[in-house]
């Protein structure tokens, strides 16, 4: 229950007057600020006038209950209070209003903050008493309008800090909006830049593969002319020659075909880096190819007190019989790591074995020796063109450092993959996989790239995968390809000439017959936020990586295709029945 301050009654105009500037100073007295107590008064104004309107009065009781200003108004005569407009008014300006007592009593409630309350109840029933009687209306008039004008500046005031923060908000947008859009500038400038640069060491590239090629056909011609003359010079039908001149001449010989043998490997890895590489694959048995490269190079094992062994476990006959893969390609990759591993061991094993993975239909061979093994930081060096690990061992022995990035390319054209783990003194272990399917697992794939090197690669990883592989250079090619040649799925880069891959991907959305092949995406970004197509890095590509997404795309365009055709099905048979 609470304290009553003090009450009124209204029952003319000049009551009204009145009953406001009681409330404005009860308001001010329990603690209420400026602003509450106007508008705790402009309510009381609003209730007053209502009830004089209706041809009634009222009696206004003001109590303070605890934290809350509580105003009771009770109108005389029997008036209907409803919601009326005054009423809807007044609830606007407290916290809480109420009707009760059959529409006849108006609550109204504005909470007093606890801090701001500095009177005693004793001590706000003094100050009431003392108040001065009404006022004319013309005074009260003066007083509101004095209200209405304070209210007014600190409208004007806060309008115009509005103003002055619009205008901190619009410059700082204004500054924003030109450092993004020199951003974006230098942005196009960098990759404009790195384009040019790009296309440069495309053609730096192309430039050196021509090199190669014209160099290592050039020197060939008279390199065998020299080793055939030597051959001459050395047969039974030649001339007999002193011993000091037999000697020159077999030194000769050996020479030119060490050099004619380095530019061999120059020719093919030429060949390797420009796409050239088409392999032909065939049904090969994997145990007599495992022999017969223990039969060619055993004799310079054994040379070297190095035994070399061979052995293929049962899987490979029992489960997969015959690979299919280019025979030539797989023969020179692994006589390329067996002449490495007993070229770099002095003493031990080197052995050659070959099992199946079946979860990933590969072949493993592995080539494993004890010699002088590879540091670290070496590992992956050794797959670069012409370097060569130093050590003592390596002044003994004869290489050109291709022997490495040749089998590592050849294995990329027949979709394997090539890895090295070594010890420094214990040995190194060459692990090559291969896959061994007969049946390709998909039909047609088109690769869809401005990149001819990434299109070489891709092709490579995709061998024994898929039964063809077209390439594309833009969108527009590729537009092209598909209408020519449907394929069974798509690997699309984003940005091409022309026609970039994200608008690719719509045209194929809005065709009708393209919009159900399905389509991964490959990016220098591997997160491309929004895209609904699977998207994998560009760089760093595993073919694992692409074989998974790629079954992974045809397999749920196999499940919307036949969403598609139940959705149909059911309804056509829907609208059958109706």
């Amino acid at each position: 229950m609470g304290e009553v301050l003090t009450s009124a009654e209204i029952r003319r105009d000049q009551d009204v007057f009145a009953v406001r500037q009681l409330g404005r100073r009860i308001a001010e007295l329990v603690g209420l600020e400026s602003q509450d107590q106007i508008r705790v008064a402009t309510a009381l104004s609003e209730i007053g006038r209502e009830a004089l309107g209706r041809g009634a009065g009222s009696t206004v009781v003001f109590d303070l209950r605890e934290d809350r200003l509580v105003i009771t108004v009770d109108y005389l005569d029997g008036a209907d209070v409803r919601e009326s407009e005054g009423v809807q008014l007044a609830g606007r300006l407290v916290d809480e209003i109420a009707l009760s007592a059959g529409d006849r009593r108006v609550t109204l409630v504005k909470r007093v903050p606890e801090h701001r309350r500095r009177r005693s109840l004793d001590g706000i029933r003094a100050e009431l008493a003392r108040l001065s009687p009404p006022t004319a209306a013309l005074d009260v008039l003066r007083e509101q309008n004095r209200e209405l004008a304070g209210t007014l500046e600190e409208v004007l005031r806060l309008n115009a800090e509005l103003t002055e923060t619009n205008q901190g908000v619009l410059a700082l947008y204004n500054q924003l909006s030109a450092e993004l859009e020199e951003t974006n500038r230098g942005v196009v400038a960098l990759y404009a830049e790195l384009d040019e640069k790009s296309s440069q060491l495309r053609q730096a590239a192309e430039a050196r593969q021509r090199f190669w090629a014209n160099v290592s056909h050039e020197l060939r011609l008279p390199l065998n002319s020299i080793i055939g003359l030597v051959r001459l010079l050395l047969g039974s039908g030649a001339e007999p020659l002193t011993g000091e001149q037999h000697h020159q001449v077999t030194l000769i010989g050996a020479s030119a075909e060490t050099l004619l043998a380095l530019v061999g490997e120059l020719l093919d890895l030429a060949k390797a880096e420009s796409g050239r590489l088409d392999p032909q694959p065939s049904m090969v048995d994997v145990v007599a190819l495992a022999e017969g490269l223990r039969m060619t190079l055993q004799p310079a094992g054994r040379a070297d007190g190095v035994t070399l062994s061979a052995h293929v476990s049962a899987d490979v006959a029992d489960e997969i019989g015959e690979m299919f893969v280019d025979e030539t390609m797989l023969t020179t990759i692994l006589r390329n790591l067996l002449s490495n591993a007993l070229k770099f061991t002095e003493q031990g094993e080197v052995r050659l074995t070959a099992a199946v993975d079946p979860a990933m239909a590969e072949v493993v061979f592995t080539v494993a020796d004890t010699g002088v093994g590879i540091p670290p930081e070496h590992l992956e060096r050794v797959f670069e063109e012409f370097f060569q690990v130093p050590g003592p061992l390596q002044l003994k022995t004869k290489g050109t450092g291709l022997g490495l990035p040749y089998a590592r390319r050849l294995t990329e054209a027949i979709g394997g993959t090539l890895e090295l783990a070594s010890r420094p003194g214990e040995g190194t272990t060459a692990t090559l996989r291969v896959p061994h399917r007969v049946t390709p697992e998909v039909g047609r794939v088109l690769v869809a790239d401005d990149d001819a090197g990434f299109r070489a690669v891709a092709r490579q990883m995709l061998f024994g995968f898929a039964a063809a592989v077209d390439e594309a250079a833009d969108g527009v090619e590729a537009l092209t390809l598909m209408r020519e040649r449907p394929p069974e799925v798509v690997l699309v880069d984003l940005l091409m000439p022309r026609l970039d891959g994200t608008a690719l991907l719509h045209r194929m959305a809005e065709d009708d017959v393209l919009c159900g092949i399905p389509a991964v995406v490959v990016s220098v970004v591997s997160e491309q936020p929004g895209e609904p197509h699977p998207v994998l890095p560009k760089h760093g590509l595993r073919r694992d990586q692409l074989l998974e997404a790629l079954r992974e795309a045809v397999r749920d365009g196999a499940v919307r295709d036949g969403a598609v055709r139940d959705g149909s099905v059911e309804g056509d048979r829907g609208g059958a029945h109706d």
